[in-house]
């Protein structure tokens, strides 16, 4: 089942605006504008204070300053934020007469990928009728009905959500383990795969990773790739890409000429624009690697002596992201026996609120910790373990461990 997530928001019981950052409204759903009294193309666009100016002929009125300091509590703090407040509103009927109205509003961050606040969800629920009940004689018991009734109707709209979430990531899973097995023996070398889907219901994602036997010499390409969304629509994507890479990678003369195949075959695949990729070429006859990356973070190379070296000398943009199509970089760097090759997906290395660097300097650390183990299956289970916090990540985490 795939859900519709615009018409899930619109649908919404309660009543929701999405702003941008600096307070303009995005959108809101059928329930907020309904409760505001206003249409569509009277709030989006506008500045939320434009649209909703505090009342100027009551000179205590705190309404518009309370919420913007809400608001700017979200964006400074990046947490949640509830208010009770008072906030008047102009009357659409009567332009100039203002009628008294109490709020209870809650107000939450919501990221984008690359962790920066991309809008303030925010969601208000008029309590006017139920502050007048309990202010008369019997508005206590009507009070504590009112809530019991709809504290049942969210639990219910919850539940409902709860269960449609479930399915959609159970059938995402599967399709994923599906086009994800572990690959089958290719003559002696060695190598290990993980994969770690995100937490949370909805955040099953598009990793991949495949190995294929070269057909001219001893030679193997490795590949890693991370589908920009979620659920089952990542997933095939995720299939797509990954097949062509891998059918690609058979005839091609090197990783930079997979990538522009890929990067070709990914303009004609709605959702792919944007994927990230990176793929190496090994060749151990000649203890040579030759990798390409399209906007992807770079293999780790921990060499015989115990030194880690990022090849990150071969970056590109990601797939169907340049205005214009031109050749892809790649590089080589010569390898010994003992070595070992990890290629990942930003799962392993990227958290909330952390730099990218921080990420990759603890995985060189880990590498650096665990380099007298003798086998890719030991030194995956070490990096995940090391890596990957025991609640798990928001993201998916693919990654292949290769012995050279």
């Amino acid at each position: 089942m795939v859900i519709d997530y615009a018409a899930v928001f619109q649908a919404l019981p309660g009543a929701v605006a999405l702003l941008a950052p600096d307070l303009v409204f995005a959108d809101a759903n059928l329930a907020w504008l309904r409760q505001a009294g206003r249409s569509r193309d009277q709030v989006v666009g506008r500045y939320l204070f434009d649209a909703f100016p505090g009342n100027p002929w009551d000179p205590t009125a705190s309404g518009a300053r309370h919420l913007e300091a809400s608001l700017r509590a979200v964006l400074a703090n990046r947490e949640i934020d509830m208010d009770l407040q008072r906030y008047d509103v102009e009357s659409a009927q009567r332009p100039g007469h203002w009628e008294e109205r109490y709020w209870s509003s809650v107000n939450a961050p919501l990221f984008a990928p690359d962790g920066h606040i991309a809008l303030v969800i925010h969601r208000v629920e008029e309590v006017t009728d139920l502050l007048r009940a309990a202010s008369r004689p019997d508005g206590s018991r009507q009070l504590e009905a009112e809530l019991f009734s709809r504290m049942r109707q969210l639990h219910e709209v919850n539940e409902r959500l709860r269960r449609a979430h479930a399915r959609e990531r159970e059938v995402a899973l599967s399709l994923q383990r599906a086009m994800l097995p572990v690959p089958p023996p290719i003559g002696h070398h060695r190598f290990a795969v993980r994969y770690r889907p995100a937490v949370g219901s909805l955040n099953v994602c598009g990793d991949w990773y495949d190995l294929v036997q070269l057909q001219d010499g001893d030679k193997i390409a490795v590949a890693v790739g991370d589908v920009v969304g979620h659920g089952l629509k990542a997933a095939g994507i995720m299939g797509q890409l990954r097949s062509a890479l891998s059918a690609t990678s058979l005839v091609a003369t090197g990783p930079a000429q997979a990538l522009e195949v890929l990067d070709r075959y990914a303009h004609c695949v709605t959702g792919a624009e944007s994927t990230t990729a990176v793929t190496a070429f090994i060749d151990f006859s000649r203890h040579l690697i030759t990798y390409s990356s399209a906007g992807h973070p770079p293999p780790v190379l921990l060499r015989g002596d115990g030194t880690v070296e990022l090849l990150d000398r071969a970056t590109d943009p990601p797939l169907d992201a340049a205005f214009e199509s031109s050749p892809r970089p790649e590089a080589t760097t010569a390898v010994t026996d003992g070595g070992t090759l990890l290629l990942y997906t930003d799962g392993l290395i990227e958290r909330r609120h952390q730099d990218i660097d921080t990420g990759l300097s603890q995985l060189t650390d880990t590498l650096i910790r665990h380099k007298e183990l003798s086998t890719p299956e030991a030194l995956a289970d070490a990096v995940m373990n090391d890596l990957i916090p025991a609640e798990g990540v928001t993201d998916d985490t693919a990654l292949v461990v290769v012995s050279l």
